[in-house]
Formats: C-alpha cells, structure tokens, sequence
C-alpha cells in the first residue's frame, strides 16, 4: 500500500519531534557522544521539513520561512542532548584543581584546560551550528528541485 502525500507530510508535529528527538538521541550514541551522526541527519531531515512545509503553506515565503524554523528546532534538540551529555563537565572548566587530561579527551590546544574549552564549545556550540546548515542545506535542494519542476518547459511549445 503507497502513502499519500497526506499520509506522509500531514503527521501531527508532536510526533514527528518525539520520533526525531529518539533518532537523534540514538544517532548521538552512535557517534559516542559526538554530534557527527547527528550533522548527517540534518540532510534529510532538511529535505523532509520543506516538503512538510510547502505541504502546509502554500506560499513560497511561508514555507521558507517554516523550514527554517523546523532547523531551528531541530538544532536545538541536538544542543539540548549535547548540553546532556557533556555538561557535567561544565563545573570543571571552574575548578581550580582539575586535571582534564585523565577525562579521555583530546588534548589538542596549548593546555588541558584550554583543550577542555575547545572540546565542550566543539562539542555544544559547533556540532549543533553545522547540523542547522545542513539542515538549511537539505531544505534548500528540496526547494531547488521544486522549483526546477515548475519551471519544466513543455515538451512541444506552442507555435506563434
């Protein structure tokens, strides 16, 4: 049996954010606590929201506008399970004594305290910044083909 269109994009938001909340929680356990998995999902899921959008905003702007804010929100899943994950690392960036070379982190920067900054702003800031462009990405391709469709020349133009 073949979805509809209705089928498909019409499911309620509350659901589809509870299904993509457990796939990103997984896809983020996958990467062992890293937002790779989770950059990856965005293309999709980009795809996804603007077919959803324009399903439900007829307009071109409207559904621009919807699709960005599906990114929004998306991304900010991911920083919340990021912030869930690395966050009980926060309170060492305050301590005095701390030794962020036995947390099993890379050790990249100058110091191990500077290398602890860089890995929870990777980690909370960048990862979860990547996976909204490549969500705005995924959006942007679904609109481009969309438009290509409508701007199909007939296969026999009319003569003058």
């Amino acid at each position: 049996m073949r979805h509809t269109a209705k089928q498909t994009f019409g499911q309620n938001a509350i659901g589809l954010l509870v299904a993509y909340a457990i796939l990103d929680v997984l896809l983020a356990g996958l990467g062992m606590g890293t937002a790779a998995f989770c950059i990856v999902l965005g293309l999709p899921v980009g795809w996804f929201a603007a077919r959803r959008a324009e399903f439900h905003v007829p307009e071109l702007r409207g559904a621009l506008t919807r699709s960005l804010r599906y990114a929004l929100v998306t991304s900010g899943i991911t920083v919340l399970i990021m912030l869930a994950i690395w966050g009980r690392l926060v309170p060492y960036l305050f301590a005095r004594v701390t030794d962020p070379g036995n947390m099993g982190l890379p050790l990249d920067l100058y110091s191990t305290k500077a290398s602890l900054y860089g890995w929870l702003v990777l980690m909370v800031g960048v990862g979860p910044a990547f996976q909204f462009l490549v969500t705005v990405f995924g959006a942007y391709l679904a609109f481009v083909k969309r438009l290509k469709r409508l701007e199909r020349p007939a296969a026999f133009p009319p003569e003058a």
